[in-house]
């Protein structure tokens, strides 16, 4: 766990408590969901002060949307796997449905909560920088990087003629959450699925998967599913 976090832990149950899911431990104080929840807050408002002293000029807007694409959950998630929280971050393996879900994104957001009553603002404010934003979000990147997958294949069915539809195909309890099945729908044809515990969520990566599979560069393009 050193490794990952580059100090010495000062309280080891809570960070303990940050890598375990609800799928392991039922209780309130024994899961990483009320750390989850905080670290969500604590992230998000060290990025905003990333973003407004980075780009002093720019408008709410730009700034709005940078934070968006630095915190979204894919983006925590792939940065979570790449640090090795899903080496060290206890949940029921013998689930499919939670390798294949964005809990270790979630468990970032709950480490983070964990640093911020272990460490301290300041102190976690510097971590966020060094081994989150630093390391891992490329600033040049991310401004020309399209994140509403769904605005963008709705932009491309229109200019080419075609009917798209979000269609939730299955909704079941996963550990006592609920998991959503969304697909993208072209012309009445189930061209991709995505699922996550919320239907936004679910409905995005449905839409990422299209977009890949019709191979859509700008609205423009013109994809083929055949």
């Amino acid at each position: 766990m050193r490794n990952i976090l580059g100090f010495k832990a000062g309280d080891i149950p809570l960070y303990k408590t940050a890598l375990t899911h609800r799928s392991i431990r039922d209780g309130a104080d024994e899961n990483n969901e009320r750390l989850e929840y905080l670290g969500d807050a604590v992230l998000s408002a060290l990025v905003a002060d990333y973003l407004f002293k980075r780009y002093p000029y720019k408008e709410e807007g730009f700034l709005t949307e940078m934070r968006s694409k630095m915190v979204n959950r894919q983006q925590l998630n792939d940065i979570a796997v790449r640090m090795g929280l899903k080496k060290v971050t206890l949940f029921n393996k013998m689930d499919g449905s939670l390798k294949a879900s964005q809990i270790f994104g979630n468990t970032l957001e709950a480490l983070v909560g964990a640093i911020y009553l272990d460490q301290g603002y300041k102190r976690t404010a510097k971590w966020v920088q060094e081994y989150l934003i630093i390391p891992h979000m490329f600033m040049d990147d991310l401004e020309n990087l399209e994140i509403n997958h769904k605005n963008k294949l709705y932009g491309w069915a229109n200019k080419n003629g075609r009917v798209l539809e979000f269609e939730t195909l299955n909704e079941k309890l996963e550990n006592g959450r609920r998991l959503f099945t969304v697909a993208a729908v072209l012309d009445g044809r189930n061209i991709a699925e995505g699922k996550a515990f919320n239907k936004k969520d679910a409905s995005q990566i449905a839409a990422q998967k299209a977009v890949e599979k019709l191979g859509i560069v700008n609205a423009d393009s013109i994809g083929d599913i055949s």
